[in-house]
């Protein structure tokens, strides 16, 4: 039986499942060649090392009259939930970019410093709509600097607010459509794409990595202990994940920020220039699991301003390498 490779997509507007299957099937392959796997990457591109599915949600945050695929980060009546979790969630990624001591170009530390006054003006300068009048700001201060444009695209500073917003509707748990809540949502699209029977190896990236997480966990246990036969998961692999982000994430994750029992073994990636990746040694903060399974992460360094994508995630030899070794050593069994 082939193992089941599934990919986890982060924040962004609804995509070609097929399209971004073949993206990063093809990202994993150049990883591979420069691993030294090059005998693998056929059998990895053509289907036949693996039974990859990538896991496609981005259509379940599509709000009528929102644009980009996320809820417009405006100002509104009232206060949001989801405008307020953001802008704590930027600010704290803004304050951990700043305090690393490592050399910051002048313009990213600039805009880094403006987007930190925004976030945090001074005190009483609240309002209906204050915090999204923040993030949207803030963002267009990141926006000013070549490396972090490369966040929205060409796409404006609201609706790439409204992208990032994904990350605050997902962890605040709420719309529901009568029956299940968006996250609820979000985490049966993974679950679809999961083998019950068979080997999984799951690769998550961004807010991606959190859907994952809880999914797993989901899949480990149920209301009354552990599942009869959880869905078994040998390697998670992990890209630029927020889960280390400590007021704005790791908290709101649940059942809790620990290692799923069906987990095997947790590698996490982290380049020390994605501004996501805000804490990225994420054993410092994750609990291991009963056979004491914790994250072990490792830096990556990517050419180009904009390192977050997970493609140039994908296309490391530090992260293809074991992902091609793990897929050889469960075909073989």
């Amino acid at each position: 039986m082939k193992p089941r490779l599934v990919f986890v997509h982060g924040i962004g507007a609804p995509r070609d499942a097929a399209a971004e299957l073949d993206e990063w099937l093809r990202a994993v392959a150049a990883g591979a060649r420069a691993a030294g796997h090059s005998a693998q990457v056929s059998a990895l591109t053509g289907g036949w090392a693996a039974d990859a599915r990538f896991a496609s949600y981005g259509d379940l945050f599509h709000t009528a009259g929102a644009q980009g695929g996320g809820a417009p980060a405006v100002p509104g009546p009232a206060e949001s939930p989801d405008d307020a979790l953001l802008a704590a969630l930027l600010l704290e990624a803004v304050e951990e970019r700043l305090a690393d001591p490592g050399p910051l170009a002048p313009a990213e530390a600039a805009a880094l410093r403006a987007a930190r006054i925004r976030l945090a003006p001074p005190a009483g300068a609240q309002g209906a709509g204050a915090s999204a009048r923040r993030v949207v700001n803030a963002v267009t201060s990141l926006l000013a600097v070549p490396g972090l444009r490369a966040l929205g695209g060409w796409l404006s500073a609201r609706v790439t607010a409204g992208m990032l917003g994904q990350v605050a509707r997902y962890l605040n748990r709420g719309e529901s459509d009568g029956t299940t809540t968006l996250d609820q949502r979000v985490r049966a699209r993974v679950a679809d794409c999961l083998d019950p029977h068979g080997p999984n190896i799951v690769v998550a990236h961004s807010l991606g990595t959190v859907v994952a997480l809880e999914t797993l966990h989901e899949q480990a246990s149920h209301e009354h202990g552990v599942r009869e036969h959880p869905v078994a998961v040998p390697l998670f692999i992990t890209l630029g994940s927020p889960l280390g982000v400590r007021t704005a994430v790791g908290p709101r994750v649940r059942p809790h920020l620990g290692t799923p029992d069906n987990v095997g073994r947790w590698l996490n990636f982290w380049d020390r220039d994605d501004l996501v990746a805000a804490r990225p040694r994420l054993e410092d903060f994750v609990k291991p699991n009963a056979a004491s399974v914790a994250p072990v992460s490792h830096r990556v360094d990517s050419d180009g301003a904009w390192v977050h994508p997970a493609a140039k995630y994908l296309a490391q030899p530090a992260v293809a390498g074991p992902l091609v070794e793990a897929l050889t050593t469960l075909a073989e069994r």
